[in-house]
């Protein structure tokens, strides 16, 4: 019974890790071009020069921003893993901030 439980709590953890960097990033990523739309006045329709469009909203630039720079920096840790893990080393995040340690055998 507890080799069940084991493999129980191992899935649990893929598939919450696979939800939130299969479709939580995506996600994210849609959310801040839909901010920045927004923020720039957020109408699809071409406006002519004598009508003026919808005002901008700096909050949805920020927001936008935000969330351009947390999908950034997720696709940066994902490609400094796979490069350092190339190397023969690990990504550790035993503090605020990744390191790059030797693998301990």
């Amino acid at each position: 019974m507890n080799s069940v439980n084991l493999e129980f709590q191992a899935i649990w953890k893929i598939l919450a890790v696979g939800l939130l960097l299969g479709s939580g990033v995506p996600v994210l990523f849609a959310t801040g071009i839909r901010s920045l739309a927004y923020g720039q006045g957020g109408d699809a329709e071409a406006h002519t020069s004598e009508s003026a469009g919808p005002a901008p909203h700096p909050i949805g630039i920020a927001v936008g921003a935000l969330c351009l720079a947390v999908v950034l920096a997720v696709v940066a840790l994902g490609l400094l893993y796979i490069v350092v893990t190339g190397q023969g080393k690990v990504l550790s995040f035993d503090h605020i901030y990744p390191t790059i340690t030797a693998k301990k055998h």
